[in-house]
């Protein structure tokens, strides 16, 4: 008997290693790079992209409140934490960028497919070419 009940036991601990956590965040302070704009056009519209977008759009959107996100060549949207509980709105320090190709440091997390980053440094990438006329 006490050996089914270790054998359980050990099963269930790599089980437990071994399955994906719902909840991950980096160790060490990470990098992405993307475009800072409205959630709104990039979940409706494919065709949005990090250096394809409508600015006037994006604009438009930001200005009626919709929440603002970096979102990478690859498709993954990064929704902007504060590093702090309560969370701060983080839309201030994103209005400068809106539109703008961008480097953000800081802790990402991700949980069941979401991603966040509490950033600590962001800087404008001027050397990517934009389209911002698309529909």
């Amino acid at each position: 008997m006490k050996r089914s009940v270790l054998l359980a036991l050990l099963g269930m601990a790599v089980s437990a290693v071994l399955t994906p956590s719902a909840f991950a965040q980096a160790d060490k302070p990470s990098t992405i790079e993307g475009l800072v704009r409205d959630i709104s056009c990039p979940i409706q519209n494919e065709q949005a992209t990090a250096t394809r977008f409508n600015m006037d759009c994006a604009v438009q959107c930001a200005k009626n409140g919709s929440p603002l996100i970096i979102l990478s060549k690859d498709g993954v949207i990064y929704i902007p934490i504060s590093d702090s509980m309560p969370d701060k709105d983080q839309r201030q320090r994103l209005m400068p960028f809106l539109g703008k190709y961008v480097k953000a440091t800081g802790q990402v997390f991700e949980r069941s497919g979401t991603h966040a980053i509490a950033i600590k440094q962001i800087t404008e990438m001027k050397n990517v070419p934009l389209v911002t006329n698309a529909q």
